[in-house]
C-alpha cells in the first residue's frame, strides 16, 4: 500500500517529572516519522524543576506547546493537551515513558492498515535497581499481573486496552474525551467507550515502550491499592467488564482474612483445629513462593529471591483496593 503520514498530535501529561521530562521529550523530537509533529506537554502544579524544564525544550523546540493543567490530574491533562492540538493522529506519552525511536511511524502504519480507532502495545518494564527488576519480572508475567497482552506480549489483533495507545483523533471526539472522574484507569475506560461506540483497539508487539516500575515495596503496594480501588469503580460504572481475573485479587483476599479471623476466634475460645484457620495463608505463600521462584529462574539470585514478595504485594494491594473500594471515589 502507499503510505502517507498524516500530521500527528502528542499529548503528555507531566507532573513531578524534572529528572525525566527532557529525556521522555528527547525521545519524542528524534522520532523517525517523516510526517508533522505537535508536541503538547500540560503542567500540572509540580513541586520540582519541572516547568522550567518543560519552558526550556520549548524554546529549544517550536513545535512544543505547554498547557496549563491546574488540577494535576492525568485525564485533565490529556484533555487539555487534547484541546490544544489538531492534528488527525493522537499520540498518548507519559513524562516517564521512553519511545523507541519508530514508534510515531510504527503506530501509523498499524492505525492506517488495521482501520482501528487506537493502537498500542506493550508496556515493556524494565528495572534498573534489583527490586524494580524483580518487579519488571512479575509486571512481565501471568501470574503477576493476568494475561493481558499489553503486559505480556502475544500476536497482534484486537483488544480490549493497550498501553497508552495512538488514537484516530476522532474517535476521541466522539466519546467526549477522557473522563476525568477516573484518576486512575482513564486508558482502560476510555478505551472501553471507544470499543462500546462501535470502534476496535488493536495490539501490536512491534510498539513497545520502557516502563519503569515503582522502586520500594511501599510506592508498589500504593500502586496497586489504587489499581484495585478504581478496577472496582470500573465495574460499577460498567458491570459487563466483570471477569474471573479482575475478581481473583479480591477473593484470595477474603478467603486468607476470613481463614485467620476463624483460626483467632477459635484459639481464643479454646477449640480444636484452630490452626485450620491458616491453611488458605499458609497455601497462598506456598504458591506465590513456587510462582516467584518458576518466573525468576531465568533471574539473577538477588531478583529471584525478591519476587515472592513482589508479588504477594501486588496482588495483596490489589485485592484490599478493590474490597475498600468507596462507592464515592468517582464524583
Amino acid at each position: 500500500m502507499n503510505q502517507t503520514w498524516p500530521p500527528v498530535a502528542v499529548i503528555m501529561p507531566v507532573l513531578n517529572e524534572e529528572l525525566h521530562l527532557a529525556e521522555a521529550v528527547a525521545a519524542i523530537t528524534s522520532q523517525d516519522y517523516p510526517g508533522d509533529l505537535q508536541i503538547a506537554l500540560a503542567l500540572g502544579p509540580s513541586t520540582d524543576g519541572t516547568d522550567e524544564v518543560a519552558r526550556r525544550l520549548q524554546v529549544e523546540d517550536p513545535r512544543i506547546l505547554l498547557v496549563a493543567n491546574p488540577t494535576g490530574k492525568t485525564p485533565a491533562g490529556l484533555n487539555a493537551a487534547l484541546a490544544a492540538t489538531s492534528h488527525p493522529i493522537v499520540v498518548r506519552v507519559d513524562g516517564h515513558a521512553m519511545l523507541p525511536r519508530d514508534y510515531i511511524s510504527t503506530a501509523v502504519e498499524v492505525l492506517q492498515r488495521t482501520g482501528a480507532d487506537n493502537v498500542g502495545g506493550v508496556m515493556a518494564a524494565e528495572g534498573t535497581t534489583v527490586f524494580e527488576q524483580a518487579v519488571a519480572a512479575a509486571m512481565r508475567s501471568p501470574l503477576g499481573v493476568g494475561a493481558a497482552s499489553f503486559h505480556t506480549g502475544g500476536q497482534e489483533g484486537p483488544a480490549l486496552t493497550v498501553y497508552l495507545g495512538a488514537f484516530r483523533r476522532e474517535a476521541l471526539e466522539r466519546v467526549g474525551g477522557y473522563d476525568e472522574a477516573y484518576v486512575r484507569a482513564q486508558d482502560w475506560e476510555m478505551n472501553h467507550r471507544i470499543r462500546e461506540s462501535g470502534g476496535q483497539i488493536w495490539f501490536t508487539p512491534a510498539m513497545q515502550v520502557t516502563y519503569r516500575p515503582r522502586p520500594t515495596v511501599k510506592a508498589l503496594a500504593k500502586q496497586y491499592l489504587q489499581y484495585g480501588r478504581w478496577r472496582r469503580e470500573i465495574m460499577r460504572q460498567h458491570p459487563e467488564t466483570v471477569s474471573v481475573r479482575y475478581l481473583a485479587p479480591p477473593v484470595t483476599v477474603a478467603i486468607i482474612g476470613a481463614g485467620l479471623v476463624g483460626a483467632g476466634a477459635a484459639a481464643l475460645t479454646g477449640r480444636r483445629h484452630a490452626w485450620l484457620g491458616v491453611l488458605p495463608g499458609a497455601g497462598y505463600l506456598a504458591g506465590v513462593v513456587a510462582g516467584g521462584l518458576a518466573i525468576g529462574a531465568s533471574q539473577p539470585t538477588p531478583v529471584q529471591m525478591r519476587l515472592p514478595l513482589v508479588l504477594a504485594t501486588m496482588h495483596m494491594s490489589w485485592g484490599v483496593g478493590f474490597l475498600t473500594s468507596p462507592k464515592d471515589l468517582r464524583p
